[in-house]
């Protein structure tokens, strides 16, 4: 939303190739608390209540009969607008707010509508075929940004050319002068859970047998008992790029396909039976290429799917433990964003995007996402908890508050495959750590129960990584 002089302006599936599978179908098992014999006895793992909010993202009984995407930006538009206009009373009560098209010369109003970033740099399907092509600049492929750039705003009426007071007026034919700008910020939270200090010591050694309680002296298991919830945030297995040519494939090359997915299978059974886990899909899993992915299909899993622990979720995915609420996606909307904006690291563009109350501000535009006809599932209704990315290069995290008392913890998970850094939070006071530095002073609050999320255990020429 923007306030301004104006001038009168111109209205104007990735399928993934699956290699033949035994699927063997088990009954569901429920599994009892993990005990681990102790000198004192069997420990018993903590529990949590556990609410999925994954129904959101999940494309059920829509169906694609060749829709455009303007119906999802007519979606976002409708929520923002009736978002922002509730917050004009405390803003701006004095302007009138109009649409594009009502502008008039020299008169200061309130503008709603979706922007758009005109970028020289940005690729198009077009210049593949462009006779001109050799004159583009040659751009690093990690970033699109250019001095030329300018922002358009958009409405059901029209658009029009945003500049401010730092851009020079003479570079625009028409323009609009913005002087003010309101956001949305953070979305209402639940009242956040009770505060209780723990700190948290060891190192593990071997992830999935530390997890589970097998390995670890006594301290260690208890505080493996600790963990309530394990989280693999996307790209989970790393498939030969090379099988996906085109070409028929033989019997050996199905089952270099095929191998990393069982090799992922062994691994999630041996947390499963211990604890509840959750599977994202990512960029290079065996998923839908659009956002939302859906979840993995189940019979990728068959020794999984036999424990009542294991869940294949959405990508992003929402779910509550006990009362608090996360969010998260395996990276695709953040290194998307990254390739088109500048900010201070992932971390503030995962602030930016949760300000902006939209996950995945810039799909469908760079961003492939399901032309949804009548809702706009990205629009973040309620604050989160915790908020985080996987696949990053680094591990990054920063508690931040809104104006109306929300306390939100962000996360950056790095991919683990290339660092070995799992990280572990803390549902009571939400301080996260990192398991491969998992070291501090004390760890003498035992109602303390702890999430551990992380990613990436496989890849498609190694082992299981442990």
């Amino acid at each position: 939303m923007a306030h301004s002089r104006g001038n009168n302006p111109r209205t104007t599936p990735w399928a993934f190739s699956s290699p033949s599978l035994l699927t063997v179908c088990f009954p569901a098992m429920t599994i009892s608390p993990m005990e681990v014999d102790s000198g004192n006895g069997a420990l018993q793992r903590k529990q949590s209540t556990y609410n999925s909010l994954d129904e959101s993202f999940e494309i059920q009984k829509e169906m694609y009969r060749g829709q455009q995407y303007s119906q999802i930006y007519f979606a976002r538009l409708h929520l923002m607008r009736t978002l922002l206009y509730s917050l004009l009373p405390t803003w701006k009560p004095h302007l009138p707010s109009c649409t594009v098209l009502g502008l008039e010369e020299g008169k200061e109003c309130v503008i709603v509508g979706t922007l758009f970033k005109d970028m020289k740099l940005k690729p198009t399907i077009l210049d593949e075929y462009s006779k001109e092509r050799s004159t583009t600049p040659l751009v690093k492929p990690h970033n699109f940004i250019h001095s030329d750039d300018y922002l358009v705003l958009e409405d059901e009426s029209g658009r029009v050319k945003l500049r401010s007071s730092i851009l020079s007026p003479s570079v625009y034919v028409t323009d609009f002068m913005v002087e003010d700008i309101l956001e949305a910020d953070l979305p209402p939270q639940m009242t956040p859970p009770p505060s209780s200090a723990l700190l948290i010591h060891s190192i593990f050694s071997s992830l999935s047998d530390h997890i589970t309680g097998h390995l670890g002296d006594e301290q260690e298991q208890g505080i493996a008992a600790q963990i309530v919830q394990v989280v693999i945030a996307g790209d989970s297995v790393e498939l030969p790029r090379a099988l996906f040519s085109g070409q028929n494939l033989g019997l050996k090359d199905h089952s270099k396909l095929s191998e990393p997915v069982k090799e992922l299978d062994i691994l999630l059974t041996q947390v499963a039976a211990g604890i509840p886990i959750d599977i994202m899909p990512g960029a290079n899993d065996p998923a839908n290429f659009s956002m939302p992915q859906q979840p993995l299909n189940r019979c990728l899993f068959p020794g999984s799917t036999a424990y009542n622990t294991f869940r294949s979720c959405t990508n992003p995915h929402s779910f509550e433990l006990d009362n608090v609420r996360f969010l998260g996606t395996s990276g695709q909307n953040i290194d998307d964003l990254a390739k088109y904006s500048d900010a201070n690291g992932k971390l503030g563009f995962l602030e930016r995007t949760l300000r902006w109350r939209h996950i995945a501000p810039t799909a469908p535009n760079t961003l492939g996402c399901y032309p949804f006809t009548d809702r706009d599932p990205f629009f973040i209704e309620s604050c989160p908890h915790v908020y985080f990315v996987g696949n990053q290069e680094k591990y990054e995290t920063k508690l931040i508050e809104g104006p109306e008392g929300q306390v939100v913890r962000l996360i950056c998970i790095p991919r683990f495959s290339e660092t070995g850094i799992a990280v572990v939070l803390n549902l009571k006071n939400l301080q996260c750590h990192t398991l491969t530095k998992f070291v501090a002073a004390e760890a003498n609050d035992k109602d303390a129960d702890l999430i551990a999320v992380f990613q990436q255990f496989t890849q498609s020429d190694s082992q299981l990584m442990y």
